[in-house]
């Protein structure tokens, strides 16, 4: 028989079993159902081939016609900067992303609307070259993130269908998005190679928003590369989009001149090689905006962050690129779109 003392500690022991057990039930239960979400999104996801509509193909003497390039890259949507951690250079939450957002979708109507008179603009192309989401690649990021990845991916839907939907009406249907994944969308903790799209979050968003955007009438364009590098033929031109993460370096003195001007060697021989010759490379990943001969690098939508100041990169407000292409030239009108706003934002 059992004194009152080793009663106690049994119940105690008994108790603390049956928490922990619920605990895990608890945790296990929200894994399956982020499991199932997973296995419903890639039930939506289908892969369809790339398309080229009609409007952006090679024109011969098309005097004062071109198109709008707005690259869409490194949002990194879900991630929170603090500003007090960043000397008060950049602030970035839900809050300020939903702002920074709808300001992009609101200056790429409104520019050329104001710059480019007596242009006959046959549409707009937007090249998404990766990071759309900041994902959970890091610790830090799973534990200071706004929301969970999931929960990006469903709630980025809403808004950014809404801005193509005013795109299409402003350039009259003849809206193209071209995507290829970046490396903060992905779900393992390290990049792979081999089926590096399918592991990747942003192959699933942009999957679905082509099929949702076809169910709601729109007549917006969605291609998602199937590879790492997307070739997309502007006016008989070659435009190569990557994220650029493959590039290495980019923190010395040369800053991002010399992985780009490396990296854009490397890939011309690739793709003069396959027969492609690259007219102009498009990418993301570094957060600078950048123009250079053959390369185009956007910005960054959330702006400077920890990580950035951690290790003394040059302080940039948050932009993206965007410019003009005609048929007789790749690039006529450079004009970024800076969306940073320190008033409206609060900070």
């Amino acid at each position: 028989m059992t004194n009152p003392t080793e009663r106690l500690e049994q119940e105690t022991w008994a108790r603390k079993a049956e928490r922990e057990l619920r605990l895990q039930v608890e945790s296990q239960a929200k894994e399956l159902k982020e499991l199932r979400e997973l296995v419903g999104f890639f039930d939506a996801a289908r892969t369809e081939p790339i398309k080229v509509p009609e409007w952006r193909s090679f024109k011969k003497n098309a005097s004062n016609t071109g198109l709008v390039m707005a690259q869409m890259t490194d949002w990194h949507l879900g991630e929170v900067v603090k500003p007090d951690e960043v000397l008060y250079l950049n602030a970035f939450n839900e809050k300020i992303a939903s702002m920074r957002m709808k300001r992009w979708f609101e200056k790429v109507v409104e520019l050329p609307r104001a710059y480019l008179q007596g242009v006959k603009l046959e549409g707009i192309v937007i090249p998404a070259t990766g990071d759309l989401f900041t994902g959970e690649i890091h610790a830090e990021l799973t534990t200071s993130n706004y929301e969970r990845v999931l929960q990006t991916v469903l709630n980025a839907q809403e808004p950014i269908l809404a801005g193509f939907e005013m795109l299409d009406r402003e350039y009259d249907g003849h809206v193209e998005v071209d995507a290829v994944v970046g490396n903060h969308g992905r779900m393992a903790k390290k990049s792979v190679f081999k089926g590096r799209v399918y592991d990747n979050f942003e192959w699933l968003f942009w999957s679905i928003l082509r099929d949702r955007l076809k169910d709601r009438g729109s007549r917006v364009v969605v291609n998602v590369s199937t590879s790492m590098d997307m070739n997309i033929n502007i006016y008989g031109r070659n435009y190569l989009l990557t994220h650029g993460d493959q590039f290495q370096g980019g923190t010395g003195i040369s800053g991002a001149f010399a992985p780009l001007s490396l990296g854009s060697h490397r890939k011309g021989k690739r793709q003069a090689a396959a027969g492609m010759t690259m007219e102009t490379m498009v990418i993301g990943h570094l957060h600078q905006l950048i123009n250079i001969p053959g390369v185009i690098m956007g910005g960054c939508l959330k702006g400077m962050d920890e990580f950035a100041f951690g290790i003394n990169v040059p302080p940039a407000d948050a932009s993206q690129a965007m410019w003009v292409t005609t048929p007789e030239r790749a690039q006529t009108i450079w004009m970024p779109v800076f969306v940073q706003d320190r008033k409206a934002e609060g900070w």
